[in-house]
């Protein structure tokens, strides 16, 4: 047996014994457990800094036959985006976005013969097969390379409108309309033109007025369609805010839908997150940042708790770039500053709470 760091441990390693806290408080694992990402993210969250393995390795099967041996010396995301499993799931969302794109295309062109469950079908796909939620947001964190296309933003939003929902605890029938409605919102973007969509550069105030004008005009296209009226509010109040800063209607809390609100914060932190016509995707912990900053006043209190608290703990264990140059590894959350997680850098710890000069520039 061996001793070996938490971050260089690869699916198919077994435990040579139980791992418990460090206080003992709590078993994680049992001695002789194969190891799976699930448990390696398991141990990471509890800042299980090494463990003792035995000296075989376990072939993990996958759908379609064994997995191939990864490198030990990837960082987590690149281990992931080697996996079968990301891989399918990459495939699957192409044949989702196209159609998607299909259906939405008709249903501007005034074809009503919608098929409703069978265009949700390909997006619940996504979400079965035993995923977690962590495991979702594990496959949207490693998708970032598409342009932010209204299409796949569209999808993006639907997934994590359902993942939110889920941690609401919300009704199966309520998440179900959680994750209609985050496909739906963004429809009226289709009708912006694509050369203010596309645009590299910086909004006139007369496009960013047209820009606006999409949650109204989405709202024209699906309002006869036989869907809930809550996925209609949430397409034409997405853009509201609690504060009565939003738009087209200026409406404040009490006054917009619940699931517009849901699906508010899943649009803006995949906006935040995704390739953009002008620039890369903003690192999450920054987007993170600027919800803990004004987060409370315009979006709904219990709803962005839950999002934030449960959203950073799906980046335990990955590699990142501090500000400093320095690349590290989340280890630990700190609860009262989500966007502030403890680094481990070679053997030191970096609390980025106690060093505010200090953030997280980039995952790798």
């Amino acid at each position: 047996m061996k001793r070996i760091l938490t971050r260089k441990l690869v699916p198919g390693m077994v435990l040579a014994n139980d791992v418990h806290t460090y206080n003992s408080s709590l078993k994680l694992l049992d001695k002789g457990t194969v190891l799976e990402d699930k448990d390696i993210a398991r141990l990471a969250f509890y800042s299980i800094i090494d463990v003792l393995i035995e000296d075989e390795v376990v072939d993990v099967e996958v759908e379609g036959g064994t997995s191939a041996p990864i490198d030990e010396g990837l960082t987590y995301s690149e281990r992931i985006r080697q996996s079968p499993e990301f891989q399918e799931f990459k495939k699957s969302f192409e044949q989702c976005a196209e159609k998607f794109e299909h259906t939405i295309k008709n249903i501007i062109d005034n074809n009503r013969d919608l098929v409703f469950d069978d265009m949700m079908m390909p997006i619940y796909s996504l979400l079965q097969k035993g995923r977690s939620s962590a495991n979702i947001f594990d496959m949207l964190h490693n998708l970032r390379t598409y342009d932010d296309a209204t299409y796949t933003h569209s999808i993006n939003v639907a997934l994590i409108s359902n993942v939110l929902a889920q941690w609401l605890k919300w009704s199966e029938s309520e998440i179900d309309i959680a994750t209609q409605a985050g496909l739906f919102h963004d429809i009226g973007k289709l009708l912006i033109p694509d050369t203010i969509i596309k645009k590299p550069d910086k909004l006139t105030e007369h496009e960013y007025t047209v820009v606006q004008t999409h949650p109204q005009r989405g709202y024209e296209i699906i309002k006869t369609l036989n869907v809930s009226q809550h996925i209609k509010n949430a397409t034409l109040m997405h853009h509201e805010r609690c504060d009565g800063s939003g738009y087209p209607l200026k409406l404040h809390g009490p006054q917009i839908d619940k699931y517009a609100k849901l699906v508010a914060i899943a649009d803006v932190y995949d906006a935040m997150t995704s390739a953009r016509y002008y620039r890369g995707p903003l690192c999450p912990f920054i987007a993170i940042s600027m919800f803990e900053d004004e987060g409370f006043q315009k979006y709904d209190p219990e709803m962005i708790i839950a999002f934030l608290q449960n959203l950073v703990n799906t980046y335990i264990l990955y590699t990142v770039r501090l500000s400093t140059g320095e690349v590290g590894e989340i280890v630990f959350i700190n609860k009262m500053q989500l966007s502030r997680p403890t680094v481990k850098v070679g053997d030191d710890y970096i609390d980025l709470t106690k060093h505010p000069d200090v953030y997280i520039k980039e995952i790798l």
